[in-house]
């Protein structure tokens, strides 16, 4: 391809929301976190895409669909550098990008094999602990910490 051209890699979406600046490697993830193949809308995925600040990276672009924010605290726990972007009219009219809250609630799984949470029909509560640049996240009950990437999402 000639310099200063462009090459459109992904078809352009009228409504819906597109999950960006996925690493390529965590892409059929959260995929399948989303269960994009339940989805009745018109589902894009994209990988290995150039991309200036991975490398390279995923993206999925979902019809018709704007997340919950349980779906989204479960992709930032993922990709927790992606950005999701709200199409409307083939207009970007909202960036964002991922933070975690404060409190994580029945998405993830305790990794204590004898916390309550494993045994009765409790609920999971986690802190979002962030120290030194590291993620993890502290069972409210049994106090068990893990790291970002060792979590067991629901």
């Amino acid at each position: 391809m000639e310099r200063g051209t462009k090459e459109l890699k992904v078809a352009a979406l009228r409504n819906g929301t597109v999950i960006d600046h996925i690493p390529a490697d965590k892409l059929f993830k959260v995929a399948a976190l989303l269960e994009v193949e339940k989805c009745p809308h018109q589902v894009t995925l994209g990988n290995n895409l150039e991309s200036k600040l991975l490398g390279s990276k995923g993206i999925i672009k979902i019809s018709d669909r704007v997340f919950e924010e349980s779906e989204v605290n479960k992709i930032a726990l993922l990709a927790p550098n992606a950005k999701i972007n709200i199409i409307r009219d083939y207009e970007v009219v909202e960036k964002r990008p991922l933070t975690l809250p404060d409190e994580i609630r029945d998405i993830v799984q305790c990794a204590n094999p004898n916390c309550i949470t494993n045994h009765q029909p409790v609920p999971t509560r986690f802190a979002v602990v962030k120290e030194d640049g590291e993620v993890r996240l502290r069972c409210h009950y049994c106090e068990r910490e893990v790291r970002q990437e060792e979590v067991k999402i629901k």
